[in-house]
């Protein structure tokens, strides 16, 4: 058992900003989680021990709606269509913000939870749970959204298109790493396939009766290779062949290109991607074959972190002893957090669970960090600073309006 008392002493020290209740809510909100906490190390382990792929996280979503409704949460299941996903909600009688903590528990292909899924559902549960205790005194309401497959096709992606956090004021969720990391930015993507359609013809005795399908994709390759030195150093292009012809002696009739385009902001990767389209425009003009432009996974946005909100969040988790959490995570990557950040204020730090060490993600030793007491402890810390900072948001009608300015200032990002 965690010393309450100790990590409030802290705070009372370390937290000199305003905040919604002192160390007095501190205390409360720790011995909160405290009362629950065996019940979250218990949903983290039987996730870890029950690995699912994307959409296929029935057991995981399952424990995760189990223990919200014990909550009384009111939880719609198969949300928006999907079979792993879910919507809990609980109001209290006084309005106020909503505030939604994000979900995942996808694992990964033999890897099992080397993202450590199985602990950032959990901690964003505990956080919808123990903020729940508080909204009969405070106002408001908090949302738990199950959100499947980061992995692969990012339901998030699906859940904004369909207005799953219309209405939502701020929405969090914190994933486990190494270290403790504020929350920073990711690329913007979209997944690009080129499918050129040629004819097909004896390569040696009647090459000129055919039309190479396979050359149209060389050149598009070949074209956005000299692309590269005329785009910004942060953007990234990168592509597979997956698709050039049966035999040596066939003129290619078929073939198909996938790639991948990033760029840092939205309005840039609209530009990149349209340049990229217009090489393999070229190659089918130069080559003659016919081509078709699809995208053949969901386009994920980039991550625009709520600094105000970010910033909150911060304070709080010094408050709780965590000193060394000043670094942003930039990733050259890609999250489906980021199309929710385009919708309404969002944020997605990083807690850690195997500090000073070079532990990285989707590895066999991540996931077992995730079983350990340090894991388990900055668990706590991590819930705690989620609620702290709900709180803020909720009681603290000034700061929500300026994490709303900002976030309508950055709209076009």
């Amino acid at each position: 058992m965690w010393n309450v008392t100790a990590i409030t002493g802290q705070a009372v020290l370390q937290n000199k900003k305003k905040s919604s209740g002192g160390g007095s809510m501190r205390v409360k909100v720790l011995s909160l989680i405290e009362e629950i906490k065996d019940e979250l190390i218990d949903l983290s382990k039987y996730i870890y021990d029950n690995p699912e792929l994307g959409y296929e996280e029935f057991k995981s979503s399952k424990a995760h709606v189990d223990i919200l409704k014990k909550y009384n949460f009111n939880v719609e299941e198969s949300y928006l269509g999907m079979k792993t996903a879910f919507r809990a909600e609980y109001k209290g009688e006084k309005e106020g913000p909503t505030i939604a903590y994000l979900a995942e528990y996808d694992a990964l292909p033999d890897i099992g939870h080397g993202c450590g899924h199985n602990l950032l559902g959990t901690v964003s549960t505990g956080a919808g749970i123990v903020l729940s205790k508080l909204i009969g005194e405070i106002g408001g309401k908090v949302l738990v959204i199950g959100t499947p497959a980061e992995e692969t096709s990012g339901a998030k992606v699906v859940m904004v298109e369909k207005g799953a956090f219309d209405g939502v004021d701020v929405a969090m969720m914190v994933h486990p790493d190494a270290e403790y990391y504020q929350s920073g930015t990711s690329l913007a993507l979209e997944a690009i396939q080129f499918t050129f359609k040629g004819k097909s013809s004896h390569a040696a005795s009647a090459p000129e009766e055919g039309i190479n399908a396979l050359d149209g994709v060389i050149q598009t390759f070949n074209a956005i290779n000299a692309l590269r030195e005329h785009i910004l150093p942060t953007a990234r292009i990168h592509g597979v062949i997956i698709e050039g012809g049966k035999a040596a002696n066939i003129v290619p009739d078929l073939a198909i290109a996938q790639f991948y385009v990033r760029a840092t902001t939205k309005k840039y990767l609209k530009e990149l991607s349209e340049k990229v389209k217009n090489c393999a425009r070229a190659a089918s003009l130069a080559t003659g074959a016919d081509l078709e432009i699809t995208n053949y996974e969901i386009s994920y946005d980039n991550m625009v972190t709520n600094k105000t909100l970010s910033q909150r969040y911060n304070e709080n988790l010094k408050s709780l002893g965590i000193e060394d959490c000043e670094k942003i995570k930039h990733t050259t990557g890609s999250l489906d957090m980021g199309n929710v950040s385009h919708v309404c204020p969002a944020i997605h730090p990083y807690f850690g669970i195997k500090r000073n060490s070079r532990i990285v993600p989707h590895t066999r030793e991540m996931a077992e960090a995730t079983l350990t007491p340090e894991a388990h402890e900055s668990m706590v810390k991590t819930i705690a600073a989620l609620v702290l900072t709900s709180v803020d948001v909720i009681v603290d009608k000034e700061l929500l309006k300026e994490i709303k300015e900002e976030f309508n200032s950055n709209k076009d990002i």
